[in-house]
């Protein structure tokens, strides 16, 4: 039995949800966000509430079940306030700019790293050092997150790179030390 498949969604004030079969397109003040789903698993929208149902306990449905009503939870949170993910950059010389929507990171290579910020995603540079990514679709804000850490994951002896706020890079030692 799914716990979180059986979890009421509730779409707040200012949320519109259409169905049209398996497309839910829904629409908020942070954008819009279209998606279609399993024709199996239903979605059933009434008033502020909606609920996802499974037609029998197969081992996919039940799989698909908590998927789905994860997937629609993330849509319309995401349309009403948004997601974001925090990196910060750590090494002598790093450093991140903003020009217009394109991010150029500076991180330790012959020529800047240039990252242009797909639609539906705003990158933000609080200071040189910290990044700020957010948008509506949470698949989309990690993704992106993602994208810029690869450009320099943080190393393992020194902890040079770019890593997510809060994030634990295990130290090694290096060939000196006993």
């Amino acid at each position: 039995m799914s716990r979180i498949g059986n979890k009421v969604v509730v779409i707040p004030a200012g949320v519109e949800v259409k169905q049209d079969g398996n497309v839910v397109t829904v629409k908020g003040p942070k954008g819009e966000l279209t998606r279609t789903f399993v024709e199996q698993i239903k979605i059933n929208i009434e008033g502020v509430e909606a609920t996802v149902t499974r037609p029998d306990d197969t081992k996919e449905s039940k799989a698909l079940h908590g998927t789905t009503r994860a997937l629609f939870h993330n849509m319309v949170v995401g349309v009403s306030e948004g997601f974001e993910k925090k990196l910060e950059m750590i090494g002598v010389g790093y450093r991140a700019q903003l020009q217009g929507t394109k991010l150029v990171l500076s991180v330790g290579k012959s020529h800047p790293d240039d990252v242009e910020a797909p639609e539906g995603i705003k990158f933000e540079v609080t200071d040189p050092t910290h990044i700020t990514v957010s948008g509506a679709s949470k698949e989309a804000v990690g993704q992106m997150a993602a994208y810029i850490r690869s450009r320099r994951s943080p190393e393992p002896y020194k902890g040079k790179g770019i890593r997510y706020v809060g994030e634990f890079v295990r130290r090694k030692e290096g060939k000196t030390g006993k």
